[in-house]
């Protein structure tokens, strides 16, 4: 019996962050200890399946931090530092990456459909599997990028021009 609560106490200090991050009307809040606003300093924070939809996270320092199977829908990132983030798996539906730092960052089966990457630096980020339908990469540095099984549609290309008339895809 001592073997098996063992097993469960070790287990659940491993879990991921659940529960949604207390954000009020203006985007800040608290999670698990950390500060959300814009400016926040969150590098290396471990928030793995956070909820921090509706976050205003503008200008904010998120270097290398998990935030893999989160939910970041209708967030706000605009100008934030994402390098080397880990953000596999992670909703970002609608979410305004404009102007943000995501190179080296892990997207891998990211649902960024809608979002906003205008201006984003994404070099030698890893896209793969990635969904960018209806996604706005005007300006958007995609050099060295893994973009191997992204979903195109109707995607706005770094050049301006329409995903849909590129073959359905933006990589040239």
């Amino acid at each position: 019996m001592r073997e098996l609560l063992l097993i469960a106490v070790i287990l659940t200090s491993f879990n991921p962050i659940k529960g949604k991050a207390d954000i009020g009307e203006n985007g800040t809040g608290e999670i698990n200890g950390y500060q959300i606003g814009p400016k926040a300093d969150l590098s290396y924070a471990k928030l793995q399946g956070a909820n921090l939809s509706g976050a205003d996270l503008s200008d904010a320092n998120l270097r290398e931090a998990n935030l893999s199977d989160s939910n970041l829908s209708g967030a706000s990132f605009s100008g934030a530092n994402l390098s080397k983030a880990n953000l596999s798996g992670a909703n970002l539906s609608r979410v305004n990456l404009s102007g943000a730092d995501l190179s080296g960052a892990y997207l891998r089966d990211a649902d960024l459909r809608y979002a906003n990457l205008s201006g984003a630096d994404l070099s030698g980020a890893d896209l793969g599997g990635a969904y960018l339908w209806n996604a706005n990469l005007s300006g958007a540095d995609l050099t060295g990028a893994n973009l191997t099984g992204v979903w195109w549609y109707d995607t706005i290309c770094p050049d301006g021009t329409n995903s849909d008339d590129n073959g359905d895809t933006c990589v040239n």
